[in-house]
């Protein structure tokens, strides 16, 4: 199981996050492998990321902010403290993938900059 966790900025439009998901796709995946969509749960009711789910015809998960902070993703100063200070799109994934995932896309970006995609995959499916 393959899950796309998703970090944005209030102004991503569903381009900055389709943009960013490609990016992460390009290490070797497609859409259809992916089971569902992920982001932190202050996130997941943004138009732009259920406009992509609905598009994608996968499920959107909204991750409790307690549960990114413990993913083991490395540290970053952009990121909020709400989040961990940690890739949200890295967390969301991983934590959603469950316990012993592996990031097999890391943290990519837009060329907006508006959006970050990372892409992890359960080792329980």
């Amino acid at each position: 199981m393959y899950i796309a966790g998703f970090g944005f900025r209030s102004a991503a439009t569903v381009d900055s996050l389709r943009a960013a998901l490609q990016a992460a796709l390009a290490h070797g995946l497609t859409t259809c492998q992916l089971s569902a969509l992920a982001t932190a749960a202050d996130k997941a009711d943004a138009p732009a990321l259920s406009q992509l789910a609905a598009e994608l015809k996968l499920p959107l998960i909204a991750v409790p902010l307690a549960q990114l902070s413990s993913q083991p993703v490395a540290a970053s100063t952009f990121v909020p403290a709400r989040y961990g200070q940690r890739s949200l799109a890295e967390s969301s994934a991983l934590a959603v993938a469950g316990p012993g995932a592996c990031l097999v896309a890391p943290r990519c970006q837009a060329a907006d900059a508006l959006a970050t995609a990372a892409i992890a995959e359960s080792r329980n499916s």
